[in-house]
């Protein structure tokens, strides 16, 4: 099986690798093909995956291209994760927001808008590409925002796009080690969109354990979401929200915290992985030490923005492990593949499972997945509050998509004046004067 990773010379890609050296069983991937325009970025991380496969016997063999085709062509699975306008493009997304007041992050408000105008015609490229080089490959999405980029590859791969996310598996996790229980027992009844969702009960044999959770202050206490939202209002909510929604129920305090930060999470990340990258270029460098280091300072500050909006202090260690987006995708890939069949959280089309949302509408939900892809499980209707922001924030992502497909900078500007985050119209239009000033990436949009 051959599976091709976009993004190849990005910092995560061991990560998928090492969930495929630990995939032992029949069927596996055979062979990984890693694409990106930067060279030096796919040798580095070429050199990471070697270490990697050490003593390792028959690992999948790793080939290297800069050449978009041919690294499409022939593959089984095609894993995005690409960053169009790398690091640097993410400082901006975030400090012209932040210098309107209004928040930056790479996914929500107007730096996910910002993000999504110059990805999306990046990624529709990509899936003609596949389509035409690769009609029988199942694309595996994980660039962001991610949600509206499988929206946007599915007009032209239907079924065949899948958008992935650790946070709802972090998430998971995370409420059934608070509860102790072992989460593969368990039921997680979640939906939204991707970095808008909701657990609204754990289900074990047949019994919500919500209810236990919510009126238990340690326990409900003792996970990231619990520390970062307060127990008083989870049992408001009567939900456990994804992490993300912090940025819409505390906004003040969020935009307040980034502003007021010496640095911004892009800003913190461009320079950790300007200096990963030129430490592997430096002879003697170990690459996966070099790796791994670096990898483990990441995750211990992700999330650092939300924990200083609300004097969360440091990150727990018992909070470190995500979701593990590199096996729900390996879990995925295995499924449709061998017909392994498994219920995971993913992003496709609705079908009908998250109304008021049409049927084509890439959600976030529990899937039936086989050898016929992904099949989304309708759940319990969301409460309106979460309505209202679901079809909300859907109606920014089309604007987003319809803006970065058709050139119209009216429907851009839309987006970003119809953003729940951004309060005024006037801010909306500085907004995306300024994006346009400071992001060659989108010249495209004209009046």
């Amino acid at each position: 099986m051959k599976l091709t990773i976009l993004g190849g010379g990005g910092f995560r890609v061991p990560l998928v690798y090492r969930a495929l050296l630990e995939d032992r069983a029949d069927g596996g991937v055979t062979h990984v093909t890693l694409h990106d325009l930067d060279a030096g970025r796919l040798d580095a991380i070429v050199k990471v995956l070697r270490e990697q496969a050490a003593g390792v016997p028959d690992p999948p063999e790793v080939t290297v291209t800069t050449d978009l085709d041919e690294a499409v062509r022939g593959a089984d699975f095609v894993f995005s994760a690409i960053r169009v306008g790398g690091l640097a493009g993410r400082v901006i997304d975030e400090r012209v927001a932040l210098d309107e007041g209004v928040l930056g992050q790479e996914t929500v408000g107007a730096g996910g808008i910002s993000y999504g105008l110059r990805t999306i015609p990046v990624a529709v490229d990509i899936a003609r590409r596949i389509a035409r080089l690769a009609p029988d490959a199942w694309v595996i999405n994980f660039t962001n925002p991610a949600g509206m980029v499988t929206e946007a590859m599915s007009r032209h791969l239907g079924d065949r796009v899948i958008g992935i996310c650790d946070s709802p598996v972090g998430l998971g996790k995370r409420v059934a080690r608070a509860l102790g229980i072992d989460p593969e027992r368990a039921w997680f009844d979640y939906a939204g969109l991707n970095h808008l969702g909701w657990l609204r009960a754990i289900r074990v044999d047949g019994v919500d354990l919500l209810p236990r959770l919510l009126a238990d202050d340690d326990a409900l206490t003792s996970f990231e979401e619990g520390k970062i939202f307060g127990a008083d209002w989870l049992r408001t909510l009567g939900a456990v929200p994804n992490e993300y929604l912090h940025y819409y129920y505390f906004n003040r305090e969020s935009v307040a915290a980034a502003r007021a930060a010496e640095h911004t999470r892009g800003a913190f990340l461009l320079d950790q992985q300007q200096r990963f990258y030129e430490q592997m270029r430096a002879p003697g460098t170990a690459p996966f030490q070099a790796w791994d280091a670096t990898r483990l300072e990441r995750e211990a500050t992700y999330g650092a923005d939300v924990r200083e909006a609300v004097g969360g202090g440091e990150r727990d260690s018992c909070d470190l492990e995500s979701g593990g987006y590199e096996l729900v995708a390996l879990a995925l890939m295995r499924a449709i593949a061998l017909d392994e069949r498994t219920t995971l959280i993913l992003n496709v089309r609705g079908r009908g499972a998250l109304p008021p949302l049409d049927g084509d509408a890439i959600v976030e939900v529990p899937c039936h997945v086989d050898a016929n892809g992904a099949r989304p499980i309708t759940g319990d209707p969301l409460p309106d509050h979460a309505v209202g922001l679901v079809i909300s924030v859907k109606a920014v992502e089309r604007a987003v998509i319809h803006a970065a497909t058709t050139g119209e900078r009216a429907a851009a500007l839309r987006a970003f004046a119809l953003h729940p985050l951004v309060d005024s119209v006037a801010v909306a239009q500085r907004l995306l004067d300024g994006y346009q000033k400071h992001v060659p990436d989108l010249a495209y949009l004209r009046d």
